[in-house]
């Protein structure tokens, strides 16, 4: 059996498959390597993922996951999962390349990440060919949940919303300011927690001021990343949790720029799983 992960910064999705079928899918926190060492990966593996695999022959492991884009953080997960599945062939690329392969195919076209950060590229229908660099949720991340959210605080709490915005939302969070600040900046992995703010943010978008915030940090996505690819050649393709809930408003800000969104999902494993189940096993 083969087993596929698409792995973003808060989860993993593990899917289990045979012959072309989904045998099991099995979901697990996430696992950047940027933010998590193996040890705390593989420690997460084992206590999640290697209970629901027990008994199974797994031959070969294709891991599609954010951060690892070089080979030093490629080997931080490749350690973590030989530690917790042993020494079946494991084959470790960037979240990109397996969003690309889910979405597309084998055709080309521009794929691109909205989740808890960001990317984008362009696609010949093999590998990636371009790559606007993403920098992260500080210098770029354009359109991402960690971005969202953090634009959205600066805003609310320096008053910048509609009357009353501000008062509704540290009520319905139960959060102060002070542990605002200490989530942000003193406490682990704050990104996870500005892209948690996003479901607040989607609830008030019939409020005009955040509704123009995810309007404006969207169209910064398509000038700074999209723009910059032959997009009009090319078909656009969009996966990601922040893609798929705010899809109204990023097809409204697509159109606004003369550009056509040609297919948005949440997630792009079960593109991966189709691609993986034509023709045998695939390099990565």
């Amino acid at each position: 059996m083969i087993l596929l992960a698409d792995g973003g910064s808060t989860k993993v999705d593990w899917s289990l498959i045979d012959k072309g079928q989904l045998v099991k899918r099995v979901f697990t926190k996430g696992a950047n390597p940027f933010f998590r060492t193996s040890e705390e990966i593989a420690h997460e593996l084992k206590e999640t993922l290697v209970p629901e695999l027990d008994g199974i022959d797994i031959y070969s492991v294709y891991f599609y996951g954010a951060g690892c884009a070089t080979s030093e953080k490629i080997d931080v997960v490749k350690v973590a999962i030989e530690s917790s599945l042993g020494k079946t062939p494991i084959n470790v690329g960037s979240d990109l390349l397996g969003a690309a392969k889910g979405l597309c195919g084998n055709q080309p076209g521009i794929a691109c990440i909205l989740g808890t950060g960001s990317n984008s590229c362009l696609y010949d229908g093999e590998q990636i060919v371009e790559n606007i660099s993403p920098l992260g949720y500080i210098l770029g991340d354009e359109g991402s949940g960690a971005v969202l959210g953090r634009l959205f605080l600066g805003a609310c709490l320096k008053n910048q919303f509609s009357e009353g915005v501000k008062e509704t939302f540290l009520m319905e969070t139960g959060l102060t300011i002070p542990e605002i600040l200490e989530k942000v900046y003193r406490e682990k992995l704050p990104n996870r927690f500005l892209a948690k703010l996003t479901p607040f943010i989607k609830q008030h978008l019939d409020d005009k001021s955040v509704y123009n915030l995810v309007f404006n940090n969207f169209e910064d996505f398509f000038k700074r990343n999209v723009m910059q690819y032959d997009y009009k050649s090319h078909k656009i393709y969009f996966t990601g949790s922040i893609a798929y809930h705010f899809q109204d408003v990023l097809v409204e800000v697509a159109e606004s720029l003369g550009i056509q969104v040609e297919k948005i999902c949440q997630s792009p494993m079960a593109g991966l799983v189709e691609y993986y189940s034509q023709g045998g096993l695939k390099s990565m």
